[in-house]
This record gives C-alpha cells, structure tokens and sequence, in this order.
C-alpha cells in the first residue's frame, strides 16, 4: 500500500500522522543496507517478544532505531532550508494542513 506523501517529500501519512521519509539523497546502496538492517532488526524484536527476552528486545529496539537514524527517518533533518520537523505530529495541526484536507477520504489509511 502507497500511503500519500507531502508535495515536499518529506513526510508519508498514516492515520492522519505525518512520518519523515527516508533521505532521498542517499545512494541507493547505502539505502538498502540500511533497509536490509532495519528489516533485521525489526524481526529481532518480534523474536525478542516471542521468547520474552528483555535484553534482547532493548538491543533489537536499539537496532530499529540506530537503522533509522542511519536512513534519516529520525534524528537530525535531512533538509536544509531550516523548516522544522514535524514526524509523527498530526497533519491536520501542521504547515501541511490544507493539503491533508484536500486528499481522498481514506487515503492516508
């Protein structure tokens, strides 16, 4: 499923919430090691949760989002014309207000 994603290409939508893209600036091998170890990681955690094993699933999370931060998709901002990040904040109390307005309903689901 293509969730819809902002005019600037910053964010996709779910669910009304704005998440941050990966930064379309790395090269594409280097996007997917970091996709590969994501992918990784976050069957570890699923492991991690079947075998009830709390160190192993704090390492897995950590994984999750050292593979993020290494996509872009958290920490510092990928763009640099100063605008503020708005992950994971509702599109609807955002810049990108109207623009979410505008979408088919059902969309962003």
């Amino acid at each position: 499923m293509r969730f819809p994603v902002t005019p600037d290409g910053r964010y996709f939508v779910v669910r009304g919430r704005l998440w941050r893209c990966a930064n379309p600036a790395l090269p594409d091998a280097e996007r997917a090691r970091h996709v590969h170890a994501l992918m990784d990681a976050r069957r570890a955690v699923a492991a991690a949760r079947r075998s009830n094993d709390a160190d192993a699933l704090r390492a897995a999370r950590d994984a999750v989002d050292a593979a993020k931060h290494a996509l872009g998709e958290r920490g510092p901002v990928w763009w640099t014309d100063g605008a503020p990040d708005h992950n994971r904040r509702l599109a609807r109390n955002t810049p990108y207000a109207a623009w979410y307005a505008g979408l088919a309903p059902g969309s962003d689901e």
